[in-house]
Formats: structure tokens, sequence, C-alpha cells
């Protein structure tokens, strides 16, 4: 998925200059709670992708100012981008790059403790799975297909700009930290917690 043709990007500098000033746009980070509490850009706001896509009817109610959508990389907020502007939402933008963009460029960052983010996590299970099954192939034939299926499925996630794996290790109890409760993020949106 991509982020639809009039929906803006901006890149770290930009994003920098916006919230420089008074009025500034509301950053929603789309990436699981414990991404966030690793890192995150200062006065974002969490809202995981599933929470947002769960409950954008309600959250649009609180978004009606300028929205920058912020993930690792870009990809998760292009699918927020396109759920809120499914729902109606204008003013929409992504970080181009995401978080990994925004350090990169020297952009200020809140820190939390240290936490592998999710797309190292699949690597990680992915290279692990492709590994252990080849080397276990050799005594035990067709085992190395499971491997061959997950070369499968890391194709489809990067045709598709999905990954069914990241989406089940987000599902972690070490990803996902404390449950995401709409209506703190709402509070949090109107300045109420």
């Amino acid at each position: 998925m991509t982020t639809h043709a009039d929906t803006p990007r901006l890149d770290p500098a930009a994003l920098r200059d916006l919230t420089g000033n008074s009025d500034s746009p509301r950053l929603l980070d789309v990436r699981t709670p414990g991404e966030f509490r690793t890192a995150h850009i200062p006065g974002s706001y969490n809202v995981p992708l599933d929470t947002l896509r769960e409950h954008r009817a309600e959250l649009l109610r609180h978004l009606d100012e300028d929205v920058v959508l912020i993930c690792r990389s870009g990809a998760r907020a292009a699918r927020a981008e396109e759920a809120l502007a499914e729902a109606g939402l204008p003013n929409l933008r992504v970080l181009d790059g995401g978080v990994a963009a925004w350090e990169a460029a020297g952009g200020p960052l809140t820190r939390g403790p240290d936490r592998w983010d999710l797309e190292r996590q699949v690597r990680l299970v992915a290279g692990l799975l492709v590994l252990l099954t080849g080397v276990a192939g050799v005594f035990l034939p067709g085992l190395h297909l499971i491997g061959t299926a997950v070369g499968a499925g890391l194709t489809v996630a990067a045709l598709t700009n999905t990954c069914a794996l990241g989406m089940l290790l987000a599902k972690l109890p070490y990803n996902r930290g404390p449950r995401t409760d709409i209506d703190a993020v709402v509070a949090a949106l109107r300045g109420t917690s």
C-alpha cells in the first residue's frame, strides 16, 4: 500500500520546522507500545495501527487539525493514512522514513528501555526458521520446505508492503506492553490526561 497521491510526505527537516511553531501538527505514532516506549518523537501520541483502525471513527472527532503519521520506516504510517483518509480525515501527512529517518537526521527522541524494533525481530525469526529448518532438513527430508514457505512469505510481504510475521510478533506481550486504552488515547489527544 502506498499513501494517496495527494497526501504529502514530510522529510525530517520539514517536520522539525513544523514542530517548532505554535500551531504544530498532531503527531500520531502508530508503532507498538513497546517500540514507542523505546524511542519516540517528543510530543507524539502512541496510537498503535490496530487501535487506530479499530477506533478511527472515534479518533476522527479528536483530530480536527493537521496530523502527521509516524512509524519506524513509513510503511505502517502509510496504512494508517489510508485508514484515516477512508474515514474522511483531511490534512494527513506521513513522516517519510519514519523514526529511523528522524533519528538519522539528528531529530530529538524521548528514550525509554532499549528493545528490538519489530522489523529486526522479523529478520531474526525468519532467519532462524530458514537456518534451523535448512540444517534439520538434512536429517528430516522435507523439513527444508518450511524455509521455502518463509521465503515465499517474505516475498509476499515485500510485494504487498505488509508482513504477517510482523503482525504476529506485534501481538506478543514483549511488543504490546500494556493494552492501549482508547479512552486514554482520546484523553491525551484532548489534553485531559
